[in-house]
């Protein structure tokens, strides 16, 4: 094996001279299994194309199987079409935002290819936001067409006259659920089709009846074809503008080099699809390798196992906390899930560890791993640990492994607020370069100045190239918190709780969980004259009414917070309180 020479001075002389040093480790260590080079299917051409070809070839074969109900890719080709066709009835041109704001169903297939068919951009909207965060995000974009679910109607028609929303398509499970479902069906799925408001669009009735042609156009895989939103520091969600050759790559590396994902594969997703990882593994995997998405609308271990041994799926990615739950099922022993070829986990509040990973191999055969290091801006799968589980060589590394760069993508670590490249070894800022990093965020150029240096993404996240080679997450330097593996930042409920008249000054930061992983804590400061008025209870009513029930906080009114001379509370002194 070849030996690779370190001179630390010289190789963090200068930036090329760091990645050849770097580089060097990265060709030593890479497993012998583990193709080099990302593939591509059916070559560097446009999503939409890989949809329309595999309807060519294989039009009778299930894109989606949802509950029993199995669209095919000739359906699902046909369906986008039309959707396609429908949106140049509302005066869609190309180039315009197209909010989904749907929870996990077929639909949002339809609506993600549609949108990308008809040259435009998909804006996904996590369907569990209120009025507030909902207003934001529909305006930031100016999104002039939505299409929703019938049981999120209550939170649009609220929020509609303030939104840029001109045309509202509405749809229902039930749309696209057969008559004999399979499996155990969440409550929500059953829930009868109430009449749609004035003005609101039955989609799938409209989809029937559209007649036109889908636009020809030539795709560019290089303009804006999705605005992907996370959170930022400064309170408010960022849109993170991706185009078609991100997306793309993502899948080709997903289907090469995280895993090996080939046109029989059976992939089950129930991760939210409007989520960076869901639509990855939901959305964009199965298509491009020519596989079939086994689409649940969320998760439940019963559901789970019956799918599993009904399809005979192969792929499956999850959190390690869906794992144990399965492993700790009492029916987990009535399921054949020898199926499973490989099941990739996320380490969110649960980490894997060995013994969870010997209990999986006891039920199922297959090896639980770690699934990648990933962020929104960079369409979440940037490097791989396939390869590295003999000995359990991945879990006795220092943690978080996140094994090597996928290819073509590079990694740094950087000196927090500087230009300074750190030695291999030491921790520092996290920096990426790929080909699916984002292009900019949108409307904000000052944050894209700030993230974007170079044609580098600096993280803000601690992280550290081994001496190895590695790559090692070891933490997030930004106030975000994860409450079971959703992005909470405290910035944002921190303005929440400033619109309340009786609050004059909030900070907010996160409680240690074992089931969540972690809980916001918010320290309020209330008016004099409110004092002994408005409790802890009254807040969180406020809260509930604004955020997403993940990122409800815990209230503690206090009498003043720790400040410091510029006006800043000091959270740390908030953290010695806890």
């Amino acid at each position: 094996m070849m030996k690779v020479e370190a001179d630390a001075a010289g190789y963090t002389a200068s930036e090329a001279a760091y990645l050849a040093h770097v580089g060097q480790f990265w060709a030593q260590r890479w497993p012998a299994d583990v193709p080099r080079e990302a593939r591509y299917p059916l070559g560097e051409i446009a999503i939409t194309e890989y949809l329309r070809e595999w309807a060519r070839r294989t039009p009778a074969k299930p894109a989606i199987v949802f509950y029993g109900r199995e669209i095919s890719y000739g359906e699902l080709d046909r369906l986008s079409d039309r959707f396609a066709a429908l949106l140049g009835r509302y005066g869609f041109k190309r180039g315009d935002r197209v909010a989904v704001f749907l929870p996990n169903c077929p639909q949002f297939f339809v609506a993600f290819y549609g949108i990308l068919k008809a040259g435009g951009v998909h804006v996904p909207v996590n369907p569990m936001f209120r009025e507030a965060e909902f207003i934001y995000e529909l305006n930031d974009t100016a999104a002039e067409i939505l299409v929703t679910h019938d049981q999120l109607l209550p939170v649009v028609e609220a929020s509609r006259a303030e939104t840029s929303v001109r045309h509202v398509l509405a749809t229902s499970f039930l749309d696209m659920l057969p008559d004999e479902p399979f499996g155990p069906l969440p409550s929500a799925l059953t829930v009868p089709r109430g009449p749609l408001p004035a003005g609101v669009v039955d989609l799938m009735a409209a989809l029937v009846a559209e007649t036109g042609e889908a636009p020809q156009i030539e795709a560019d895989l290089d303009a804006v074809a999705a605005l992907n939103y996370t959170g930022g520091t400064t309170g408010m969600p960022k849109g993170c503008v991706h185009t078609q050759r991100n997306m793309l790559y993502t899948a080709a590396t997903g289907t090469s080099i995280t895993a090996d994902i080939g046109p029989d594969a059976i992939i089950i997703n129930f991760w939210p699809i409007f989520w960076m990882a869901g639509e990855d593994f939901g959305i964009l995997i199965p298509v491009i390798s020519g596989g079939t998405c086994v689409l649940l609308a969320r998760w439940d271990p019963e559901a789970y196992m019956a799918a599993v041994e009904r399809y005979k799926v192969t792929f499956s990615a999850m959190v390690v906390d869906n794992a144990v739950e399965l492993m700790e099922h009492p029916r987990i022993g009535d399921h054949d899930l020898t199926s499973l070829q490989d099941v990739v986990v996320a380490s969110f509040v649960k980490k894997l560890n060995v013994s969870f990973r010997e209990g999986w191999r006891t039920h199922t055969g297959a090896t639980l791993r770690e699934a990648a290091w990933g962020m929104t801006e960079t369409h979440s799968v940037d490097t791989f640990t396939r390869g590295f589980q003999e000995g359990d060589a991945d879990l006795k590394a220092r943690q978080v492994f996140c094994g090597l760069p996928v290819p073509g993508t590079v990694f740094k670590i950087m000196e927090f607020g500087s230009d300074r490249l750190k030695p291999l070894g030491e921790e520092g800022e996290l920096c990426v370069r790929s080909p699916s990093l984002l292009k900019g965020y949108w409307n904000k150029p000052d944050a894209t100045r700030e993230g974007l240096v170079g044609g580098w993404l600096r993280t803000g996240d601690i992280g550290m190239i081994g001496e190895d080679g590695s790559i090692h997450f070891l933490g997030r330097r930004k106030e975000m918190l994860k409450v079971k593996g959703m992005s909470v930042f405290p910035a944002e409920i921190e303005a929440v709780l400033g619109q309340h008249p009786a609050v004059t000054g909030s900070g907010v930061i996160g409680r240690e969980d074992p089931v969540r992983g972690q809980v916001p804590v918010a320290f309020v400061t209330l008016h004099p004259a409110q004092a002994g008025k408005v409790s802890a209870d009254d807040l969180t009513a406020f809260c509930r009414e604004r955020l997403a029930v993940y990122k409800i906080p815990e209230l503690r009114i206090a009498e003043s917070l720790p400040m410091t001379t510029t006006g800043k509370v000091k959270k740390e002194e908030l953290a010695q309180q806890l």
